[in-house]
């Protein structure tokens, strides 16, 4: 792995050169100074539950990385990072090859190069169908056959108002309608689940990471609790 991050940059419009401004400015705001309790919580949810569907010698793909609380904690042989928001490649580790584009856009990878393509609360920022419909059928492209398409996500059905918090909200989902999606991208789904995670644990009440290494072992809690679907497509 190189000793640090690599950056291609995808832009090409003015209107993307906008969207990035933007991006950086809401994520500076909402973000400020959660940076190492999101790190400290995304390194449970990697160890203790999404490693189980990732093997170290994939090749993964993170969709709307942000800073990388994700694909920073999982253990890959190669690691790509998708976001428009420039300030991502400062907090992207060692080695992560960093993408700036729209994901609805081709992507700069081959066919068949990915063994895992993951997204956490992403898709819900999208402007419309057609553009989480592209994003679809490039995931489906680039993933190996039996390759995974991992999505965690708000589920409308379960927010009611406070969905509409948040201003770059755009395109409500529930499993089900995302599940659809999928399949019409060409995926089966191997999992679905409609009540998994609580609906921020960065915003507000800010829950020990220990309680939530406890919550993940209790699925009974998911459905008192979870406010997040979370499907799982195979290609």
């Amino acid at each position: 792995m190189s000793s640090k991050t690599e950056v291609q940059r995808i832009i090409t419009s003015p209107e993307e050169e906008e969207m990035q401004l933007e991006l950086e400015r809401i994520y500076a705001v909402r973000f400020r100074g959660l940076e190492e309790y999101r790190d400290r919580i995304w390194r449970v949810l990697v160890t203790n539950f999404f490693s189980k569907w990732i093997n170290p010698e994939d090749s993964i793909l993170d969709v709307g990385c942000g800073y990388g609380e994700f694909i920073n904690n999982i253990a890959a042989r190669e690691k790509f990072a998708m976001d428009l928001n420039p300030s991502a490649k400062e907090h992207l580790g060692p080695g992560i090859q960093l993408i700036e584009q729209d994901c609805s856009k081709p992507w700069p990878l081959r066919d068949n190069q990915v063994d895992v393509v993951f997204t956490s609360n992403f898709f819900e920022h999208l402007p419309s169908k057609r553009t989480l419909q592209d994003t679809l059928h490039q995931a489906h492209r680039c993933l190996r056959p039996g390759g995974r398409l991992i999505t965690l996500g708000p589920n409308v059905k379960h927010l009611s108002g406070s969905y509409w918090d948040f201003f770059d909200h755009h395109l409500p989902l529930t499993e089900l309608s995302l599940s659809e999606a999928m399949i019409m991208a060409g995926f089966r789904i191997e999992r679905s689940i409609e009540k998994f995670l609580p609906y921020s644990m960065s915003q507000g009440f800010r829950p020990p990471v220990w309680a939530l290494q406890v919550y993940l072992k209790l699925p009974w809690m998911w459905k008192i609790f979870g406010r997040q679907f979370l499907v799982i497509g195979r290609k």
